[in-house]
């Protein structure tokens, strides 16, 4: 059953949409780029963090000024040599101290990792992400630390290191890298916004003013932020690494990912949901591997 709070919000948007749907479509982009306040954390959330205390603390921290947030950057020095620097990036309601295994095991096989907070979230601040002012972030990282040997995202990182390497954003460079890894990432932002709107009762008038707004703010129709056919015109390689009963992200972004071009592999995880791909084992070792360049990914079905 639906909160009280969201029932409201349902039930206020769905006057917005008779009333005045260009308010309420603002409103509603407005509400969709609030970013979880830290007080929302739950225990589990907590306790992840609190484990991953000392984890944090061998990392390097830098404070990056963006155009319109102030964003931390934790960087990670491997022991052994340095054979190049890769880029990691988490989804919304994420952090870095969630993204820990893989940037172990990438530090482990000798790359500089350095993970982005995204603003609104970890040790960054503001309440307030969208996807410009992702790619606005991830692009001044690559200044300061770049070209990378690979950047990794995992769910809404996926899709922003998609549009940060494929230079989506009108007036911010592309991100420089020989290769992506996308983990759980969703590949139509279009989709996403509808299953928002059927959750808070978005109507079809009040949509279309959540799309003016989108290309207001992004530079571009929202039709045009589609992973895959972004990925088409982009030869790098590509490893897409999903799991079939991801619940937050559909199997199918993995397949249209993975339709893009015969420089995209696809590799699934059976079993290991949404969040919990991150620990996976086979996660990391895929991504460690593929960004070392050792193995080629055989399952693209």
């Amino acid at each position: 059953m639906a909160s009280f709070g969201l029932k409201v919000i349902r039930g206020a948007f769905g006057i917005g949409e008779r009333m005045s749907p260009s308010i309420s479509g603002w409103l509603a982009f407005e509400l969709f780029c609030r970013t979880p306040s830290e007080r929302q954390l739950t225990i589990n959330e907590r306790k992840a963090i609190a484990a991953a205390s000392a984890f944090m603390r061998e990392a390097r921290q830098h404070r990056l000024q963006t155009l319109t947030d102030c964003v931390v950057v934790h960087e990670f020095r491997p022991e052994a040599a340095f054979r190049g620097t890769v880029l990691v990036m988490h989804g919304w309601r994420s952090r870095t101290e969630y993204m820990r295994s893989i940037i172990e095991g990438l530090r482990d096989a000798g790359f500089r990792v350095v993970s982005l907070d995204l603003p609104g979230h970890g040790g960054s601040r503001g309440r307030k992400l969208n996807m410009a002012r992702a790619v606005d972030a991830a692009r001044m990282v690559a200044t300061w630390f770049g070209p990378f040997e690979a950047v990794v995202g995992h769910s809404f990182g996926g899709a922003l290191a998609v549009n940060a390497v494929t230079g989506s954003i009108p007036g911010i460079a592309p991100v420089e890298t020989e290769k992506l890894v996308l983990i759980s990432a969703p590949e139509s932002m279009p989709e996403v916004f509808e299953q928002y709107g059927r959750i808070v009762n978005v109507g079809p008038r009040s949509h279309r003013a959540i799309s003016r707004r989108v290309q207001r703010v992004a530079g571009r129709p929202l039709e045009d932020f589609l992973g895959a056919k972004q990925l088409a015109g982009m030869e790098r390689p590509t490893l897409v690494i999903h799991a079939p009963d991801d619940r937050e992200v559909s199997a199918e972004s993995a397949h249209r990912y993975a339709a893009a071009g015969s420089h995209v592999d696809l590799l699934w995880v059976d079993g290991a949901g949404h969040r919990r791909i991150l620990g996976d084992p086979r996660t990391v070792d895929a991504t460690v591997a593929f960004v070392s360049g050792l193995s080629t990914v055989a399952s693209r079905h």
